[in-house]
């Protein structure tokens, strides 16, 4: 065995050992969020409360690096932190998620960036919008970037912000699709979220108006997308992590929570809640809910059993040092989208099991019901595109559908 491999055998303890420990801590904040989330919820926003318990516990640091402070973990670890944060509030896993994975994304940037994020503030918290809604013209030094953003979770508690935008030569042609980086200072935020789940991730509009930005801040999303990052190299696995399924499998873990806080919910008001219009005088004494029940719980082991085997095929493909080639990517997403819906037909059977009560605006069911129902029609798990881009894999057609992959 050469000194490489012992190596990694000795630091596995050690990772697994700190992600048991993130893990308890977001379990720990369960009982905030749940007391926290119809205030939060109400007021459109995560109260600071939760804001702060998020931050003690490290959430917001799970993929920063450790040079600057950060736990730099892995997508697993994420992925089981922003699970066990679902369960307690699905606005508050988003929040923490979003901000832990785009702190990731801002670590692709070169070491400039890098140091302008994290140097002067080893607690920033980067958001952001990948979608290209942005429009950046040439000017010496870098681009002058205009757009509007919408759609940023926690946007109230950003330091900067990775957008999209298309980059523009002289003459008006697209020459590249790029993230940049932005303070949130130099942006202004529109309040845009009126929604009817996800109320409290405050995912309002970032704007933007003739913002320079330096050619150091500008991340190509074609050239990320295979794998060729800007960054210096370093000894630092994390952050040779594939690109698209990093950005997409991170989306799943406040899903599973939710899944589970209904199922958990269901579950236990069956040991006491009669079946009306039966002689159950409980509905656990039901063989229909049963095996509804049954069904729903295999549901949300089928999403957890997908979402996780595609997890680790991307924390070991970074330990490797390459990135997941172009079918394992659209193996991922097809997974990603397809464990979403998963979870969204395991809540819908719930619901039909714990009954109208679960719509009562004081019942935890149905704000699980909205929140799961929002975050899985986020653009990156619609299973359809998931599908298709797989299907193509498969059938060996090459065309490309998203870059986001």
């Amino acid at each position: 065995m050469n000194s490489d491999s012992r190596q990694d055998e000795t630091s596995v303890p050690s990772r697994e050992g700190l992600r048991t420990e993130l893990v308890g801590r977001a379990i720990a904040l369960q009982p905030l969020l749940r007391d926290q989330a119809a205030r939060g919820e109400s007021d459109r926003v995560l109260p600071v409360e939760v804001v702060d318990a998020l931050a003690d516990a490290g959430v917001f640091r799970l993929l920063t690096p450790k040079r600057y402070g950060g736990h730099e973990t892995d997508l697993r670890t994420l992925t089981e932190v922003s699970e066990a944060l679902g369960e307690g509030d699905g606005s508050a896993a988003w929040v923490g998620m979003i901000i832990a994975v785009t702190n990731w994304l801002a670590c692709l940037f070169p070491e400039k960036a890098q140091e302008e994020v994290f140097g002067a503030d080893p607690d920033a918290r980067v958001t952001g919008v990948a979608a290209p809604m942005g429009v950046g013209e040439r000017v010496p030094g870098g681009w002058r970037v205009s757009g509007r953003w919408p759609y940023n979770s926690g946007a109230p508690f950003a330091t900067w912000a990775a957008v999209g935008a298309l980059l523009k030569d002289d003459g008006g042609a697209v020459v590249d699709q790029v993230l940049v980086l932005i303070p949130a200072s130099e942006l202004a935020v529109e309040d845009t979220w009126h929604t009817a789940g996800m109320k409290a991730t405050a995912s309002n509009t970032l704007i933007g108006q003739d913002v320079f930005v330096p050619d150091h801040r500008v991340l190509s999303v074609p050239a990320a997308a295979e794998g060729s990052y800007p960054r210096a190299s370093r000894d630092e696995a994390l952050y040779t992590s594939t690109f698209g399924p990093m950005l997409l499998l991170c989306l799943v873990g406040p899903l599973l929570g939710l899944g589970k806080a209904a199922l958990n919910v269901a579950v236990e008001a069956a040991e006491e809640k009669p079946l009306s219009f039966t002689v159950h005088g409980r509905q656990a004494d039901s063989v229909g809910v049963q095996i509804q029940l049954a069904e729903a719980a295999l549901k949300l082991e089928t999403a957890r059993l997908h979402t996780y085997r595609a997890v680790d095929e991307v924390d070991q493909a970074a330990a490797s040092g390459g990135p997941l080639d172009y079918a394992a990517r659209t193996h991922v997403r097809a997974r990603a989208g397809f464990a979403a819906q998963q979870v969204l037909d395991a809540i819908s059977t719930l619901l039909n099991v714990h009954g109208a009560s679960s719509f009562a605006d004081t019942a935890p069911l149905q704000r699980i019901w909205r929140d799961a129902g929002v975050a899985a029609r986020h653009a990156g798990p619609v299973p359809a595109v998931g599908l298709e881009v797989y299907g193509k894999s498969l059938l060996g057609i090459g065309e490309r559908v998203s870059l986001m992959l």
